[in-house]
């Protein structure tokens, strides 16, 4: 009896030997994937063998159906037309994290600026020709998360707003599509990964082919339309998000250049000299709405509030009083 128990443990432990072999192999191999999403692309780098594309798709697709103002019939878009109140989890999750952050910037980021900024044109509908000082103040009159009130019950979830109060999740909802990649790879025991979107970057272990860290590149600030990397740097489970004016402007009859980066407070686009702030946080959504806040608040606000939150990592390109790139490190961002 005795031997036969010795079999079995040792047939057991031979099992137990090939699995970690097989996943050992597993795991120096990564996998990439990228495409179009969100009206730009992706790009996802794993260790393992599995192609995921479906689930990603499908993940993309939910989040849209939750958040796109882009398409007609999702949540968000039949919201902001008062035909329903209903939303999901995933908008739950965005709404809930937008009040937290609204609350902490005292309204620097806020998701209802949404029609002002369309106003602008600098959104997917609703340009105003002639724009002028009325119109704004009329389009303000909606603007505020607070008058925003998110209803959670034992019949699900709803969101209760004014009629004209217009929520766009467009600073927050590129962060929060890579945390629901990078969450969904967690779930498949993936523990080395790099996932991004639009520049949106969430990062967890090492970059298994190269035995490496993940090293990632801070685009230089380039009105020309150019890309080049600014300076590279090492990430390690976190997300980061990087805010920039430099690609999304209007230039006016005067040759006076404005950013999509609208103040919260008059409805005009905010006047600064930061052109880009890039934010490391404890995952991408967080990092993604600071950077929007942090682009409207300026560099002393930002400096002020990183006093007391420490958490959050930031390195800010702005142009001098003689038109020339500075940079400022607040709270240990990565110098390489």
């Amino acid at each position: 009896m005795k031997r036969i128990i010795t079999l079995l443990v040792l047939a057991l432990a031979i099992i137990g030997c090939k699995q970690d072999s097989k996943t050992s192999e597993i795991s120096e191999i990564n996998t990439k994937l990228s495409g179009p999403v969100f009206g730009t692309s992706f790009s996802v780098i794993y260790n393992s063998e599995t192609n995921f594309m479906t689930q990603f798709d499908s993940l993309f697709a939910v989040v849209n159906k939750s958040m796109s103002t882009y398409i007609p019939d999702s949540d968000i878009s039949k919201i902001n037309r008062n035909e329903s109140d209903e939303i999901d989890e995933h908008f739950k999750k965005v709404m809930f994290r937008s009040q937290d952050i609204y609350a902490r910037t005292r309204g620097a980021f806020d998701p209802t600026i949404g029609a002002v900024v369309n106003a602008w044109s600098f959104g997917p509908e609703g340009e105003i020709v002639g724009l002028d000082s009325l119109k704004i103040k009329e389009l303000m009159s909606g603007v505020g998360l607070n008058k925003v009130t998110l209803v959670v019950d034992s019949e699900g979830s709803k969101i209760e707003k004014p009629d004209n109060t217009y929520i766009d999740f467009n600073a927050i909802a590129k962060g929060y599509g890579v945390d629901v990649i990078a969450d969904y790879l967690e779930t498949q025991n993936i523990e080395n990964y790099l996932v991004e979107i639009g520049g949106e970057i969430r990062a967890k272990g090492i970059n298994i082919e190269k035995k490496a860290p993940w090293r990632v590149g801070l685009d230089e600030p380039r009105f020309d339309g150019g890309q080049s990397v600014y300076k590279a740097i090492t990430l390690a489970d976190v997300g980061m998000a990087t805010s920039g004016t430099y690609r999304k402007f209007k230039v006016d009859e005067l040759g006076k250049r404005y950013t999509h980066i609208i103040n919260t407070e008059t409805g005009y686009p905010s006047k600064s000299n930061i052109l880009s702030v890039s934010v490391i946080a404890e995952d991408c959504m967080t990092a993604d709405a600071y950077a929007t806040a942090f682009q409207a608040m300026g560099i002393e606000s930002v400096k002020e509030f990183l006093n007391s939150n420490p958490e959050l990592k930031v390195f800010i390109i702005f142009a001098n009083d003689n038109n020339e790139l500075e940079t400022l490190n607040l709270n240990n961002f990565p110098e390489s």
